[in-house]
């Protein structure tokens, strides 16, 4: 009996495994056909998808075409028309090159492909189904090619079923198809969503290209950039530092019109733009990278976006030198973080110049907050600390107001170096049994419109306003979620309508139940818009157009830094953003509330994103302060 097991195994099964590699989702087939119309040097691309592409993926290009043996030849693994030998592997320009794309999409879908010549007369048809050829025929076609993938993965059901819901995969396919569109300004692209233009690209700049596919907001923050050597170019824009945003994703380097990733030059830009923004934020930026196809090896991985430069350190520096010049030439001296949501929620906008500030640092965001100082004019307070630095021993009166105030600022600023653990872990208990005997409420007060001071029995009690009001609302939220019980709605007697870019309008069709449950009645309106026709009653000091914008933003930063199922992602995002936010004045009512409903929390030590609500200072620990 024979012993021999190994065998090879056929081209249908092979060009399955293949596949694996090459096509992961739908987006995948976006991008490699795109990229093959990119190549065929067409001048108009549609893109037709329907289901997510599940059902049907459609490219439609006006290129150089086919001929009927070049279709059929397309079809085999390995075959194509941009190299021919080794050596051209590193004088590599076009998008593909590696021959696989064609088989692999053939392998696992149904594929239509009409393509035809300038000079021919009639153009070609193929429908092939699971690497078998149907049907090939003669057909009246227009110049150029059109190539149509219905039911993605029918013959491997195990690969369908690990696809993700259908806004999911409808936003990867937009960030292919952006990919793309911004390599390629010159050409002009449409995208069509269930018989729905999302995007009508015409023919344009780069930076036209950015505000088509952006929104009219990057007008405001876009920042040429442009550097060169005998050896690498560099062209593109940044974005303004002021505009910077908590989560990452719009960030596109292009190397020979390439899309690539690469951590490394990321972080050559982000370097860049230190002390210019929060260090948790990510800049925009679009930046092509012009270099001679011999100094790079573009065949790393199958999804080419991967790359390897003979030089890294050389194509750093450059890159690095050149976003910090064309910051240098275009920004402001100041920024105003406050505006943005991403860059600082718990920020107090900042006030006329001749005030002056205290930075205090916030482990969950930047250091960039600006609180004011105290009502004393600031010549005061510079005569105050040189008396006090210049002897220590001097019995000159201080002013009450300044001394108490003094000593406050720098009991809060020593406040986590005095208290330890122990005394935390020991007042972890509810409010009632901290107090006084007897204590009311005129035992608390508000401190800069920011914290909440309380007298308690083994000291001062300092709690975080909007870290306390956010823990309140995320459980109330997330009650809601599991109980699937509606949360009370402020219908809008003007309701909102709002553009979204396709990215953002297919986030909100993932999580638009959720956000019903929370409170949020949102109507689509077509076309990337929706209309907002009520929002969370909690919510009514907000404004709410800008409110469930903050929300997506939020919604994004949690999804790419904690992997949160929906549900907490979106109550997290709601009570970051719906909680009162610091320089809100309220009054004694409102804090006795606020105080009650903390300490009948499951967890009123911390935030839902870590960060500690309150802290006690003994008795002992505020006396150590005062100690001459």
């Amino acid at each position: 009996m024979s012993t021999n097991i190994v065998r090879l195994l056929p081209d249908s099964l092979a060009n399955q495994i293949a596949a694996g590699e090459v096509i992961q989702r739908p987006a995948s087939v976006v991008k490699e056909l795109v990229e093959n119309a990119v190549d065929a040097a067409s001048t108009h691309i549609k893109v037709v998808i329907k289901d997510a592409g599940k059902t049907l993926i459609q490219v439609i290009d006006d290129g150089i075409g086919m001929s009927e043996v070049d279709a059929r030849m397309s079809l085999e693994k390995h075959a194509t028309s941009k190299i021919s030998q080794a050596d051209d592997l590193f004088n590599i320009r076009t998008m593909g090159f590696r021959g696989e794309a064609l088989p692999s999409i053939a392998a696992i879908a149904q594929v239509e492909i009409e393509t035809r010549t300038e000079d021919a007369e009639l153009g070609t048809r193929l429908v092939v189904e699971g690497s078998k050829i149907k049907l090939q025929e003669p057909v009246a076609t227009t110049k150029g090619t059109t190539i149509s993938v219905k039911n993605l993965f029918f013959n491997v059901p195990a690969r369908r079923n690990f696809l993700k819901s259908e806004p999911v995969e409808t936003k990867h396919i937009i960030e292919e198809f952006q990919h793309i569109a911004l390599a390629r300004p010159d050409i002009s692209f449409s995208l069509y969503q269930n018989e729905q233009e999302t995007y009508h690209l015409p023919a344009t700049k780069l930076a036209n290209r950015i505000v088509h596919l952006f929104g009219e907001t990057y007008k405001k923050q876009l920042i040429p950039c442009q550097e060169g050597t005998d050896i690498i170019q560099i062209h593109g824009y940044v974005g303004n530092p002021s505009y910077a945003k908590k989560t990452r994703g719009e960030q596109f380097f292009f190397v020979n019109n390439r899309f690539i990733k690469s951590t490394y030059l990321h972080h050559a830009v982000k370097s860049a733009f230190e002390e210019l923004i929060p260090k948790d934020t990510f800049p925009f930026y679009v930046l092509f990278i012009e270099i001679s196809p011999e100094r790079i090896d573009v065949n790393v991985h199958p999804t080419k976006t991967e790359i390897k430069f003979d030089d890294e350190r050389m194509v750093y520096s450059i890159l690095q030198a050149s976003v910090r010049q064309a910051l240098a030439h275009h920004t402001t001296p100041a920024f105003d973080f406050e505006q943005n949501i991403n860059c600082d929620p718990l920020g107090l906008q900042e006030q006329p110049r001749q005030k002056s500030f205290t930075t205090s640092t916030d482990r969950a965001y930047s250091s960039f907050k600006k609180f004011d100082n105290p009502s004393v004019n600031q010549q005061e307070w510079e005569q105050l600390f040189q008396r006090i630095n210049v002897d220590t021993d001097s019995t000159t009166p201080i002013h009450g107001q300044q001394a108490q105030l003094l000593d406050l600022e720098n009991m809060l600023s020593t406040v986590n170096e005095v208290s330890s653990m122990a005394t935390m872990q020991e007042n972890i208990q509810p409010f009632s049994m901290l107090t006084h005997e007897g204590t009311d409420t005129a035992a608390k007060m508000q401190l800069h419109a920011t914290y909440i001071l309380a007298s308690v029995k083994s000291g001062l009690l300092l709690i975080n306003q909007h870290a306390a009001h956010e823990r309140i609302l995320y459980e109330k939220y997330i009650e809601h979620l599991q109980n699937h019980h509606a949360g009370t709605s402020q219908q809008l007697l003007f309701p909102h309508q709002i553009e979204l870019n396709p990215a953002d309008f297919a986030l909100i069709q993932d999580y638009e139940g959720t956000l019903g449950t929370l409170g949020f009645a949102i109507e689509d309106f077509g076309k990337n818009s929706i209309i907002l026709v009520g929002y969370p009653a909690e919510a009514a000091q907000h404004n709410p157009k800008q409110l469930l914008e903050d929300i997506l933003e939020q919604i994004k930063w949690n999804k790419s830094h904690l992997s949160l199922p929906i549900q907490e992602n979106a109550a997290r995002a709601l009570a970051k953003h719906a909680a009162i936010q610091p320089g809100k004045k309220l009054t004694m009512v409102e804090i006795d509330s606020l105080v009650d409903q903390l300490f009948a929390c499951k967890n009123s030590t911390h935030a839902p994103d870590g960060r500690r609500i309150w802290v006690i200072i003994t008795l002992e620990e505020l006396a150590s302060l005062l100690k001459t």
